[in-house]
C-alpha cells in the first residue's frame, strides 16, 4: 500500500509561483512508481497536468501548462514536485498527485492508469 500526501497549495495572485510537493510513503519505494499531477476545478472533470516516469527521465505536460509548470521528483526523498510559474486564474483547482507501481519507464496519462491518489491541495489564483 502507498500513501500520498500533497502540500504547498494556497491563494496567490495571477503571475505568482507555487511549488507543490507530494510525499509518498508505504511499502513501495517511489523509484518503482510512475507518478503524475492532476487537477479538478469546480464543475469540471479531473484532468492531467503533468506526468513523470519512475526515474524522472521523461515528462509529459498538458498543453495548458507547458512552459509554465515543471514536474520533477527526488526519489531519495520519495517526493514529487510541481513547480508552477506564471499562474493564471484558470489554474485554480484542487491538485492531486497520483502513483502506480510500474516495471518499466512508462508515462501514465489517464486517470484510470493510476492506483494511488492523494487527498488533494487547493490552489487558488486571483486576478
Amino acid at each position: 500500500q502507498v500513501q500520498l500526501v500533497e502540500s504547498g497549495g494556497g491563494l496567490v495572485q495571477a503571475g505568482a509561483s507555487l511549488r507543490l510537493s507530494c510525499a509518498a510513503s508505504g511499502r513501495t519505494a517511489s523509484t518503482n512508481m510512475a507518478m503524475g499531477w492532476f487537477r479538478q476545478a469546480p464543475g469540471k472533470e479531473r484532468e492531467l497536468v503533468a506526468a513523470i516516469t519512475r526515474s524522472g527521465s521523461f515528462t509529459h505536460y498538458a498543453d495548458s501548462v507547458k512552459s509554465r509548470f515543471t514536474i520533477s521528483r527526488d526519489n531519495a526523498k520519495n517526493t514529487m514536485y510541481l513547480q508552477m510559474n506564471s499562474l493564471k486564474p484558470e489554474d485554480t483547482a484542487e491538485y492531486y498527485c497520483a502513483a502506480k507501481v510500474v516495471f518499466s519507464g512508462m508515462i501514465l496519462t489517464a486517470q484510470g492508469d493510476y492506483e494511488y491518489w492523494g487527498q488533494g491541495t487547493q490552489v487558488t489564483v486571483s486576478s
